[in-house]
């Protein structure tokens, strides 16, 4: 059931549309994913399971790498999912990241980026160059972006805990690209959500826009002069969507709207009450809904970036220290994640990366645990952050234990003893679902992949894989 007072808006905001919108509401959901172009096109074994498995897809018209899917396809419970071949995601909530711009280089803040859609979005469009800063100020919703960020295989991204406020204090000045997709009544999840409809109240919306203007006046200041700003929500309230750019530009003279060319980035009639803007509506898209706006912040570009730290303010790791890294490397690898093949190891504070992203990137320890963080992080220093950047893995008592996230940025090339199972046969069942199982091979590490991309460790040792896919992310597929 809607609630009266949200149809009753609507009916004066869309005048003769409103029957079309109420019928939207009775068909079907449009579910959709976004291939993570950080794994597909890798080409080789692997291109006709993909080429198969992206011709049974319908693209999104609005999202590079966006295809709608029939529900009986079950993409969650494939393991494609668990290998980071895609993510699942509401078709109209692929446009922001779109509309943002981003380039591979640039330094970038979601802002709100919980669970992770739009990040993995903009990570992919980076291409591991650059910086993405990933921010989401609920732990328990803080730590489902980390994993999401980790399943992807992305290298160049940090995750932080925190409000606007504090990013702020750290980041004055320094993001070429900010996403906002603002905390919202998420109107545009009622067909979805059964509890968004519960939970609205017209207080809730007025409440949300109040909200969203003090986001933004922090969103703002965080962005360097020529830089752009995205600002999204999923709900239809005006006073959320249009009226939060607007209160944005009446208090902030610096910067200006961009209007949006809705026909060429794939939207067509999804123009917002405000000229320049767009809506996604569920009765003119196959979508719940959503609106945009673009907006640049004016005046010559800085010379230098404020708060830049080399690591992220962290103390780097000794050569010492790294000596085990280096030696499971040395053992297990046909490169150095961190140095890669043309440092031949030996430069082992600060390099590049084995299969993609740019050189120059730091080793860093927190607690007993190997993060690569990006050279030119800025200073993290006195905010909670979930991940700073690649976690390579854990030193332990004479030995290192690889991460999953190191085995999720690698390719079947890059490991020295690689198991490739099928998605259609049952070990790669067993393997997700934390069991062991028989194999033959050299005993030592091995990278599990499935369709020539990578799933996650085992061990083999007389004849038995023993299995290291994270306890907490196991499955039943």
């Amino acid at each position: 059931m809607l609630p009266e007072a949200f149809l009753d808006r609507m009916q004066q905001t869309l005048g003769d549309e409103y029957e079309e919108f109420l019928k939207a509401f009775e068909g079907k959901r449009h579910q959709a994913l976004r291939l993570n172009a950080l794994k597909a096109g890798l080409g080789g074994k692997n291109a006709a399971e993909e080429k198969r498995f992206i011709s049974r897809l319908t693209p999104v018209p609005w999202a590079e790498n966006g295809y709608y899917y029939e529900a009986e396809m079950q993409p969650g419970k494939h393991p494609y999912h668990e290998a980071g071949l895609y993510y699942i995601q509401e078709p109209s909530a692929m446009a922001p990241a779109e509309l943002l711009d981003v380039n591979p280089g640039d330094k970038v803040l979601d802002l709100c980026a919980a669970p992770g859609g739009k990040s993995t979005q903009l990570a992919a469009k980076l291409k591991g160059k650059g910086i993405l800063i990933c921010n989401e100020i609920h732990p328990a919703r803080a730590k489902i972006l980390s994993e999401n960020v980790e399943r992807m295989g992305i290298r160049n991204a940090c995750v932080t805990n925190e409000t606007p406020e504090r990013l702020l204090a750290g980041f004055p000045e320094y993001f070429d690209r900010i996403l906002v997709d603002a905390p919202c009544s998420g109107e545009g999840m009622f067909r979805k959500n059964e509890d968004a409809c519960e939970e609205w109240s017209p207080e809730n919306v007025m409440m949300c826009a109040a909200r969203q203007d003090e986001i933004l006046d922090c969103a703002a200041r965080m962005l360097r002069p020529g830089g752009r700003l995205v600002y999204s929500t999923c709900t239809f309230a005006t006073q959320e969507d249009e009226g939060s750019v607007e209160r944005f530009l009446n208090r902030h003279a610096d910067f200006r709207l961009v209007p949006i060319d809705a026909e060429k980035a794939g939207l067509r009639d999804c123009g917002g009450q405000l000229a320049g803007t767009v809506r996604l509506m569920p009765h003119k898209v196959m979508g719940e809904g959503h609106f945009a706006a673009v907006m640049e912040r004016e005046g010559p570009a800085l010379e230098e970036r404020r708060g830049v730290a080399a690591g992220g303010g962290f103390k780097r790791i000794s050569g010492k220290e790294l000596g085990d890294y280096l030696s499971f490397c040395g053992e297990n690898l046909r490169c150095v994640p961190g140095v890669g093949p043309e440092r031949g190891g030996k430069t082992p504070g600060k390099a590049g990366t084995c299969s993609g992203g740019e050189n120059g990137a730091c080793y860093v320890r927190l607690g007993d645990h190997i993060y690569l963080v990006p050279e030119d992080m800025p200073d993290l220093g006195g905010l909670k952050v979930l991940r700073p950047g690649l976690h390579l893995g854990e030193l332990k008592k004479n030995r290192f234990e690889p991460s999953h996230a190191l085995a999720l940025v690698l390719t079947p090339e890059e490991a020295v003893h690689v198991l490739d199972l099928k998605s259609d046969e049952s070990t790669v069942l067993s393997y997700l679902s934390g069991e062991a199982f028989s194999a033959e091979g050299e005993k030592g590490w091995y990278l599990i992949c499935v369709d020539g991309f990578s799933l996650g460790w085992g061990k083999l040792s007389g004849g038995i894989m023993k299995n290291h896919y994270p306890r907490g992310l196991r499955v039943n597929l």
